[in-house]
C-alpha cells in the first residue's frame, strides 16, 4: 500500500519538468544573444552594400552667361595721323615759327626757306614765256596774212602752209614756256612750309640758316614732325576665340594708368579682317576722341571691348569636366537617373567656371564632381546640392 502523499508526487513532476525547460530556455537565450547581433550586422552590411552599389551624385544645371561679356586687352595708342615734314625745295631756313608742343592748324605757316636759285629760275622762265608769246604772235599774224593771199593766188599754197606750221610750232613753244613758269611758281610756293593738318609739333630739327636739301631720301633732314591728337587710333590684338565679339561698330572703353578711375569712350572702326598666323590674333583699331589732349600718343592703355554675343552662352563648373580619349566630356543625368556622356566644346576659362560653346542644353543635369570611373548607362542617385557649396553664379 502506497502511503505517499499526492501533493508530493505533483511537486516531484514539476521539478523534473522545470529541470528540463530551464536548460533549454538558457540555451535559447544564449543562442539568441549570439545570433541576433550577427543577423542584424549582416542585414546592415547588406543594406550598406546595396546603397553603395548605387552611387550618389550631385548635379548642377548649366548657367547662362550675360549676353554682354567685356574683353579686357592691352592696347597701343597712336595718333590719328602722323607725318614727317620735309622740304620740297633746296635752300636754307630763313625763319621758323613753331617749336615742339605747339598746337597748329591746317595751313598754318611753320617756316620759310630761302631758295634764290628757284627764284632766279622762275624769273628766267617768265622771260622765256614772254619771248615765246611774242614769237607766237608774229607767227600767227604772218600765217593769217598768207592765208588771205592764198585766196587771191598771190602766194603759193606751200608758202602759206609753211607759215601755218611755224605758227603751230610757236604755239607749242609758248605752251611749254608757260608750263615751266607754272612748275617753278608751284615750286617757289614750297618755300613756305605749312602744316598739312591740325595737330601738335612733336619734333623740330632745324634752326635759322640750316642748309636744307629737297626730298625724303636717306640723309635728308626733316624739318618738323606733326601728329594729329584730337582723335586717336588705338590698336588692339584680339585673341582668335574672341574675334566674334569684336566686330566693326562695337563700343569700347579706354583706361590709362595716369588717369585712374577715368574711362574714354571709343568704337571699333576697322579691322585687318585676317588672323595673324604667328600670334593668332586679329588686329583691331578703336577710334577714340581726344578733344582735351588727355591721352598722349604712344601711351600704353587697356581697352575693354563691350562685346555682345549673338546667342546666349552657357557655363559649368570646371570640376564637371572629364578628359577622356574621346575628348572633353561631361556626365549628365537623364530622366531615368542614368548617366549619359556628352562631348562639349570649351570656350573661355573664368577660373572656377568655364564657357561651353556646344554640346549642352540649358536645362541639362550635369554631374558636378564625377569620378573617373563613371560610365554611360550607370544608374545613380541624385543628391540635393547644398546652396552654400554651389559655385559662383556668373563668370567675370
Amino acid at each position: 500500500m502506497n502511503t505517499s502523499h499526492p501533493a508530493a508526487a505533483v511537486r516531484s513532476i514539476d521539478i523534473k519538468k522545470w529541470s528540463l525547460i530551464l536548460p533549454a530556455a538558457v540555451l535559447l537565450g544564449v543562442l539568441a544573444l549570439g545570433i541576433l547581433p550577427r543577423v542584424r550586422a549582416r542585414a546592415a552590411v547588406r543594406e550598406q552594400t546595396q546603397s553603395l552599389a548605387v552611387p550618389t551624385v550631385s548635379v548642377v544645371e548649366p548657367e547662362q552667361l550675360p549676353l554682354a561679356q567685356p574683353i579686357d586687352l592691352p592696347a597701343d595708342v597712336q595718333p590719328y595721323q602722323t607725318v614727317a615734314i620735309n622740304a620740297r625745295v633746296s635752300g636754307y631756313i630763313g625763319r621758323w615759327f613753331v617749336d615742339i608742343g605747339t598746337h597748329v592748324t591746317a595751313g598754318q605757316l611753320l617756316a620759310t626757306i630761302e631758295a634764290p636759285e628757284v627764284d632766279a629760275e622762275l624769273e628766267q622762265a617768265r622771260a622765256d614765256a614772254a619771248t615765246a608769246l611774242a614769237n607766237y604772235e608774229i607767227a600767227r599774224t604772218t600765217a593769217m596774212r598768207w592765208q588771205e593771199l592764198v585766196k587771191t593766188h598771190s602766194v603759193s599754197r606751200q608758202e602759206a602752209d609753211q607759215d601755218t606750221s611755224t605758227m603751230k610750232a610757236r604755239s607749242a613753244a609758248l605752251t611749254a614756256a608757260r608750263a615751266n613758269v607754272d612748275r617753278l611758281s608751284k615750286l617757289q610756293a614750297f618755300e613756305k612750309v605749312c602744316a598739312p593738318f591740325s595737330g601738335v609739333i612733336t619734333d623740330r630739327s632745324v634752326d635759322v640758316g640750316t642748309l636744307i636739301d629737297a626730298g625724303t631720301t636717306g640723309g635728308v633732314r626733316q624739318l618738323f614732325h606733326l601728329v594729329e591728337t584730337d582723335k586717336l587710333r588705338v590698336f588692339v590684338n584680339v585673341p582668335q576665340d574672341a574675334v566674334r565679339n569684336a566686330g566693326i561698330g562695337t563700343t569700347a572703353s579706354l583706361t590709362l594708368p595716369q588717369w585712374p578711375g577715368r574711362t574714354f569712350a571709343g568704337v571699333i572702326a576697322r579691322t585687318t579682317d585676317a588672323i595673324d598666323p604667328i600670334s593668332r590674333t586679329l588686329r583691331v583699331e578703336v577710334d577714340v576722341d581726344n578733344p582735351d589732349d588727355a591721352i598722349l600718343p604712344g601711351a600704353y592703355a587697356s581697352v575693354r571691348i563691350n562685346a555682345k554675343d549673338a546667342e546666349p552662352v552657357l557655363s559649368i563648373p570646371v570640376s564637371a569636366l572629364l578628359f577622356r580619349p574621346e575628348g572633353v566630356q561631361v556626365a549628365t543625368i537623364n530622366a531615368a537617373d542614368r548617366v549619359a556622356m556628352q562631348s562639349v566644346a570649351l570656350g573661355q576659362d573664368f577660373g572656377t567656371r568655364i564657357e561651353i560653346l556646344a554640346g549642352l542644353g540649358r536645362h541639362a543635369r550635369v554631374v558636378a564632381n564625377p569620378n573617373d570611373a563613371i560610365a554611360a548607362g550607370e544608374f545613380v542617385a541624385v543628391a540635393a546640392n547644398p546652396p552654400a557649396n554651389s559655385p559662383a553664379k556668373t563668370a567675370p
